[in-house]
């Protein structure tokens, strides 16, 4: 039998390849000559084991990952919107709207100091918020460029992000940003109602010819667009699957399957990594684990709103029960957010293409 093998120079490409596909290849050799193979220490791929899982099974180095020099333009050009986002993410945790003002100035429509003191009160929120949407634009452009880069010719999906790690743990880190940002967004309705009462003052004002002290800050039209921003349960994840289908749209010579294939080979990878010792071994860092399981999340998310027939079909190119077994495997509390986000804003869940077991899994 033919044992074809291919190496990689890099550690941060290494393959995991189990002492079961190794036997498979090698027919009745000794244990001796398995254990030989499993210590070269380079990529191994045993390439005419029937045996093999499906799909991508190589660990990608979240925690290490540095550009090489091809990928250092858009590393640098990404790198300068995400070094923001953890202040974005601190700014919200912390954002506790002026839900004490506002009452007291609806319920007594007459008092002007009461007035002014809700409207001094929300102005600076509504700054804030208009610091998060303009960020939702910035990782909008980020990830473009990253696709880009990812999805090119002549490389395959998985190809890029074996050579390109650096640019692939960006992409994770955008898609980690993305539910950690939402998350909070859910769990705080001051933010609408803060924005809510800072448009119906600002157009009352308008009527009465008020001058509107912040309305420079925010005028109608950018008001407009935040306001469908905020209305959405899961604002940068939609921002993110418009920006992801506005790209595939605008690439008409790149075949759909280099994105979806992306998305679906990032799924599988963090898939094998939670559900693989030796992988999981090489993790450092506790958090990398919560970091793996929403960024698996997030690409499921994206892939089901991108591709034609969604994540859950039976030809859907991720294992959704392998996925959803690795979430369940995990202590209840620290994912149920992220059932949740599979559950409700998934786009075919429902779908008469998905499988009773998956349904049942998610209840």
């Amino acid at each position: 039998m033919l044992l074809q093998l291919s190496q990689a120079g890099s550690p941060n490409s290494m393959s995991f390849c189990s002492k079961r596909h190794i036997q498979c290849a090698l027919g009745t050799r000794s244990t001796l000559s398995v254990v030989w193979y499993l210590n070269m220490g380079n990529l191994l791929k045993v390439l005419t084991c029937t045996d093999l899982e499906q799909g991508p099974n190589f660990f990608l180095d979240f925690e290490n990952a540095q550009p090489t020099e091809s990928e250092k333009e858009i590393y640098n050009q990404v790198n300068v919107v995400l070094k923001d986002a953890e202040g974005i993410l601190e700014d919200l945790q912390s954002y506790r709207g002026a839900g004490h003002e506002i009452r007291e100035a609806i319920q007594h429509p007459a008092d002007e100091k009461l007035q002014e003191k809700a409207w001094g009160a929300v102005v600076p929120l509504v700054g804030k918020l208009k610091k998060f949407y303009e960020f939702s634009q910035r990782l909008e452009a980020a990830l473009r460029g990253l696709l880009g880069a990812l999805t090119s010719t002549p490389y395959s999906p998985t190809q890029h992000l074996e050579r390109e790690q650096a640019l692939a743990k960006q992409f994770a880190e955008i898609l980690h940003f993305t539910l950690r940002f939402d998350e909070l967004k859910m769990t705080n309705p001051a933010i609408q109602n803060d924005f809510s009462y800072y448009r119906r003052t600002l157009s009352r004002m308008r009527i009465n010819n008020v001058p509107a002290e912040g309305e420079n800050e925010v005028n109608n039209e950018l008001a407009n667009r935040m306001s469908l921003f905020y209305a959405e349960a899961t604002p940068m994840l939609k921002t993110l699957s418009d920006a992801t289908t506005k790209f595939v749209s605008e690439n008409k010579n790149l075949p759909i399957e280099n994105t979806t294939d992306c998305l679906s080979t990032m799924a599988s990878v963090c898939r094998v990594m939670l559900e693989t010792p030796e992988y999981r071994s090489r993790f450092t860092n506790e958090e990398t684990v919560s970091f793996c399981l929403r960024v698996m999340v997030g690409v499921i998310i994206l892939y089901d709103h991108v591709h034609p027939v969604g994540a859950f079909a039976k030809t859907s190119k991720i294992d959704m029960k392998g996925c959803i077994k690795v979430l369940k495997d995990q202590p209840p509390n620290s994912v149920e957010g992220l059932l949740n986000a599979l559950r409700y804003t998934t786009k075919h869940l429902n779908d008469e293409t998905t499988s009773k077991q998956i349904r049942s899994m998610l209840q």
